[in-house]
């Protein structure tokens, strides 16, 4: 017996050792390859270059990072009071043979692949846009809107378990100072609940920040400055993935400097996110 729990220990320690080496090994081949990039570029001229014109030498990701900023803010605008809500109801309000229904309805939205979102929009956010619009309907909002309903599923599993764990004392107490069950859900349950709240929505911006095949289906892939909600933008993840098949030289190595603002992005946000969990 003990001989089979000291292999089952060293069988999770080598997993273990594993995930940690090969996120150490994703780390330095980005950042071996990416930041000799940057530094030959020019970090000010990388990061706020506002031309991305791999033919001519000149490589400014300024455009991306912007692009990749606006469409996740306005995606967060969206979904995350969307998500909220629906989160306040599956835990507060929803009764139970509908909580049966949602609650997989909701695990299901979870697992639909990016691409099945990204072919969504362009049938009918896309359409929408160009008729409001008059251009060709791929834009920062049909990107924004496909990604606020890919973060849903984050936004809505955290929060409602964050809700769940705020002590049922709570919500009594203020029902016996005289509040109705709506005051007291939203002034005594949720601002208890708001540390978990709040990794929910870094969650959901990690997520859209990081999508690339709905983006890259209908964001237009414009690598400009944003111009307006109705106009074509690139984001960081597009930009790689729209070059990376063909490119060489600087040019390869230039989309992997940019693999690498992106990685700092991305961990800034885990940080936050662990951060927050520790409140």
């Amino acid at each position: 017996m003990k001989k089979l729990e000291g292999a089952a220990r060293a069988l999770f320690f080598v997993s273990a050792c594993a995930s940690v080496f090969l996120a150490a090994l994703i780390c330095f081949f980005i950042f071996f390859n990416g930041v000799p990039a940057l530094i030959s570029i020019g970090p000010l001229e990388f990061l706020g270059g506002k031309k991305w014109q791999p033919l001519q030498g000149v490589f400014g990701i300024l455009p991306m990072i912007t692009g990749s900023l606006c469409v996740t803010a306005i995606a967060l605008g969206i979904g995350v009071p969307a998500g909220i809500f629906t989160a306040v109801y599956l835990a507060r309000f929803c009764p139970k043979p509908l909580y049966r229904l949602f609650k997989p309805a909701v695990d299901l939205l979870a697992g639909i692949p990016s691409v099945v979102f990204g072919f969504f929009a362009l049938q009918v956010f896309v359409p929408v846009v160009r008729e409001i619009s008059g251009g060709s309907g791929t834009s920062m909002i049909a990107a924004a809107l496909v990604l606020s309903m890919m973060i849903l599923p984050t936004i809505i599993s955290v929060s409602e378990a964050a809700i769940r764990t705020v002590p049922e004392s709570y919500f009594e107490g203020s029902l016996a100072l005289g509040a109705s069950v709506e005051r007291s859900v939203f002034f005594a349950v949720l601002p208890a609940a708001r540390s978990g709240i709040a990794a929910a929505v870094i969650l959901g911006a990690g997520r859209a920040f990081g999508e690339t095949m709905a983006v890259l289906m209908v964001a237009g892939n414009q690598a400009v400055m944003p111009r307006g909600l109705f106009k074509g933008l690139r984001t960081l993840t597009t930009n790689i993935a729209l070059e990376m098949g063909y490119a060489a030289n600087l040019h390869r190595d230039a989309l992997i400097a940019t693999a690498v603002v992106l990685f700092v992005f991305i961990l800034v946000i885990n940080i936050a996110f662990a951060f927050t969990n520790r409140k």
